[in-house]
């Protein structure tokens, strides 16, 4: 086993971290020393003679590139291990708890085994916050519920870090891609509960809660915004179509026909990644569509005959109820 620790100015705490490491097992520690300042060398050099193997970036690059050098470096020289612990050097992650991910890690095959937090006590204000409004979103755009997306300890089987390596991201929300692409690549995940250690308010992390929070909501943001391009697309098609030619049917068909392609071939492509066929996905996809197109004529014809609701409002209000049922639908049942 392997624990690999992506490190960016530690502290002595990762010498503390490497003694118990040591001390109960024969694990392989490899640390990643990501554009660390010099006054941060003597850590290193200790953790070297405590038989640590040390990369090093010249400058700053980012936990995700830190994760991905150490991945390159364990293909190519320490393959023969049964499986890769993450774990970050802040202290926030003691012994017993990656003792706990690497003792999951056999039993969990083809599986992302996160080491959960479960935030109680004493917890950072804008760690609370933050993990909250992420682990929501996470759960409505993925279908996963998981308590902790923002976890840096994590487990891997060996055979799991070339589909590691393809993922994008550099920084913290290589770890949200992680996440957002493991159902759609055949992997698993799950959660071990670990306890929440936060040192001095969390002040050692290197985490900036803007920055590095706009990265971590754009990819989940790409999930909600297929959707909604293609359905401003089919609103424009429909009024244009229903000026040229009053019929309300050839409006929403021909409207949703030309906007359902656009949705698919993003959806397929770029959202969801699927990796099932073709035939398959589209299949299921044009099923939900005439579904979609039925609902939306019928609900539209319900609200001009029954009330007063000027049409453009009924569509949209129409659109925005069927976006829900649609975008469930193509997590959980097409790709």
């Amino acid at each position: 086993m392997i624990i690999l620790i992506p490190a960016y100015e530690p502290t002595e705490k990762i010498l503390l971290l490497i003694d118990e490491i040591n001390q109960n097992s024969n694990y392989s520690i490899l640390i990643v020393n990501d554009g660390s300042t010099e006054n941060c060398l003597p850590i290193f050099e200790q953790a070297a003679n405590k038989g640590c193997i040390i990369l090093s970036h010249d400058s700053n690059q980012g936990k995700g590139a830190a994760l991905k050098t150490a991945f390159s470096y364990i293909i190519r020289h320490l393959s023969d291990n049964d499986g890769v612990v993450c774990a970050d050097c802040d202290g926030q992650h003691s012994w017993k708890d990656i003792q706990q991910v690497a003792a999951a890690l056999p039993s969990y095959q083809n599986t992302l085994v996160l080491g959960s937090r479960e935030f109680t006590g004493k917890v950072p204000l804008k760690s609370l916050i933050g993990n909250t409004i992420t682990r929501g979103i996470f759960s409505f755009v993925s279908g996963h519920k998981i308590n902790d997306t923002q976890t840096g300890l994590r487990g891997f089987s060996i055979d799991m870090l070339p589909w590691l390596l393809q993922i994008k991201g550099k920084r913290y929300e290589y770890e949200m891609n992680q996440l957002l692409e493991a159902k759609s690549s055949g992997y698993k995940i799950h959660s071990i509960s670990i306890k929440t250690i936060y040192e001095n308010n969390n002040k050692g992390s290197h985490f900036h809660p803007l920055y590095d929070s706009i990265r971590i909501y754009l990819p989940i943001m790409k999930f909600s915004l297929s959707s909604v391009s293609c359905g401003i697309i089919d609103l424009l098609l429909f009024f244009i179509l229903n000026w040229l030619t009053g019929n309300l049917v050839i409006s929403v068909v021909g409207a949703r026909i030309i906007s359902s392609i656009s949705n698919y071939l993003v959806n397929q492509k770029l959202v969801f990644k699927a990796k099932k066929y073709l035939t398959m996905t589209m299949v299921k996809y044009y099923c939900l569509a005439v579904m979609i197109l039925v609902g939306n004529y019928l609900m539209i014809e319900l609200f001009t005959q029954t009330s007063d609701i000027p049409l453009f409002f009924s569509k949209i209000f129409t659109e925005g109820l069927l976006f829900i049922v649609s975008y469930y639908a193509q997590r959980n049942f097409i790709f």
